[in-house]
């Protein structure tokens, strides 16, 4: 892949994640806010809360795989498997930028 269309992929899915950050962030806690209704004590707000909390978790991951592909744009070696040295179809990186393995490997590494 091309280190153009590389760039633009992950410029696009850097853009996708931090609009979904921004977009729980400005939810905010259900906890003490006027939405919750008295006696709904650990209802549905908290659970939303912790969802939230979670999702934040793995966006912010999730940004941290976009800033190692750069580095490897910059490098060079995107689109390579960062395991075997193996070339990763552009097929995958298209559908998953962030990808560091083949399709074959990462289930491997999953299993």
């Amino acid at each position: 892949m091309k280190s153009e269309r590389a760039r633009e992929l992950l410029a696009r899915e850097r853009e996708r994640i931090e609009a979904e950050i921004a977009a729980i962030e400005r939810g905010g806690p259900e906890e003490g806010n006027a939405k919750v209704e008295p006696g709904d004590f650990n209802s549905e707000g908290l659970y939303q809360d912790e969802l939230d909390a979670g999702r934040l978790q793995d966006l912010r991951r999730r940004l941290v795989d976009v800033d190692r592909a750069e580095v490897r744009v910059g490098a060079g070696t995107y689109g390579i498997s960062v395991q075997s040295g193996e070339s990763i179809p552009d097929e995958r990186l298209e559908a998953f930028p962030t990808a560091e393995l083949t399709v074959e490997e990462q289930e491997r590494h999953s299993s």
